[in-house]
């Protein structure tokens, strides 16, 4: 890995000192280094086209050059404001954009969400004309493309790409940030949810934790994978995959295990209950305050109501959080035949209960194992 501190001090040198974005693993030293060192100057954004929002706003108001971070999966979501807002035709507005770069050459084969990111993900800047470099471990070289990009974003006034293959930006030893604020886990929460919802019901589990959770209580349980969707890629979208089950299958039941930090990134797809009718649709946000998957990061979820939130979107609630198992239990109940689409903020605390190796699937014959079960 890059020495950070050689990172963060080329970067001050050039005036850079600014930073929006979404954590991801790959840049989890950057990321964490970054939060110790210049908490006030970074800006953990609900998505990477809200980083690049952000960051245009920084430009504006300093004529300083920011710094965007985002894996390669978040460049979907920057690509409209990158092209739209601060490309060279429009406001001009020069920034440096650090992307982890996953599946880079099918370097994750058990991994097929990052395959054709990993692909395309030059190929992607070239489409908009932003330059790159592909950063090494040698502090030297790093020196040198800092150097290279800035001199480019001052001359030209645009955009100038780092991608960070594995093992750049990324501390080996992720922590494990544990607290004991609440006394539920994920995992335990998860096991809860089965123990109180009908066996048929279907699950869409979140980008994360969540999936490989759901994945192992199910072997751990002895229980059919063919009910539930796991959401390995698009970040956000696990909800929307579940309303779209929900809507075409009103005799079962739907559940989305969803994250605070996935929620907050398309937050607006809560607002589709308000137009339709889905009582058979319950939507439980595990909401640990944390970017847990990439390194422990902060999010908004603590600091959020979402039960506010769900309730004026045309949600049923309980009203409040719930933070305890008999909390969860009794807004299940009270939930999932009422009649309307459910949502429950489900507050649990930070940190891994156990060490889970990666989940090792076949993605086609899961997603037509529960085609079929749909079916029947």
């Amino acid at each position: 890995m890059l020495d950070q501190k050689i990172v963060f001090d080329e970067l001050h040198k050039y005036g850079i000192d600014f930073f929006a974005g979404v954590p991801d693993s790959y840049l989890n030293g950057f990321c964490n280094y970054a939060l110790r060192n210049y908490p006030d100057r970074t800006i953990i954004a609900a998505n990477e086209g809200n980083a690049v929002g952000i960051a245009a706003g920084h430009y504006f108001a300093t004529k300083e050059i920011p710094l965007v971070y985002m894996q390669n999966s978040g460049l979907g979501n920057a690509i409209n404001p990158l092209a739209s807002l601060a490309d060279k035709d429009v406001y001009a507005v020069p920034m440096l954009i650090l992307i982890g770069w996953r599946g880079q050459g099918n370097t994750e084969p058990n991994h097929p969400q990052h395959k054709l990111q990993g692909e395309i993900t030059p190929g992607l800047l070239d489409i908009m004309h932003i330059p790159y470099s592909i950063l090494t471990d040698d502090n030297d070289d790093f020196r040198n493309v800092i150097q290279k990009a800035v001199e480019y974003c001052k001359e030209t006034r645009r955009s100038y790409g780092l991608i960070a293959p594995k093992g750049v930006m990324a501390d080996p030893d992720k922590p494990n940030n544990k607290d004991d604020l609440y006394p539920m886990s994920r995992e335990e929460a998860i096991e809860i949810i089965l123990d109180n919802m009908p066996d048929n019901t279907i699950y869409s589990a979140t980008t994360g934790r969540a999936t490989r959770e759901l994945f192992f209580l199910r072997e751990k349980r002895n229980e059919t994978k063919s009910h539930d969707y796991l959401n390995v890629g698009s970040m956000g979208h696990a909800s929307s995959v579940a309303l779209g089950i929900a809507i075409e299958k009103p005799d079962r039941n739907v559940v989305v295990l969803d994250g605070d930090s996935a929620a907050i990134m398309h937050l607006g797809a809560l607002t589709m209950v308000s137009k339709l009718d889905v009582p058979n649709y319950m939507h439980i946000v595990l909401n640990n305050g944390a970017h847990e998957s990439v390194g422990g990061q902060p999010s908004a979820g603590y600091d959020l109501d979402f039960t506010s939130i769900a309730k004026a979107c045309g949600y049923a609630t309980v009203d409040h959080p719930v933070t305890t198992e008999d909390e969860l239990v009794d807004a299940i109940n009270k939930l999932k035949d009422c009649k309307k689409a459910g949502f429950i903020d489900c507050r649990i605390h930070k940190g891994l209960t156990r060490k889970l190796p990666p989940i090792i699937f076949d993605h086609l014959e899961a997603i037509d194992s529960l085609m079929d079960d749909l079916q029947k």
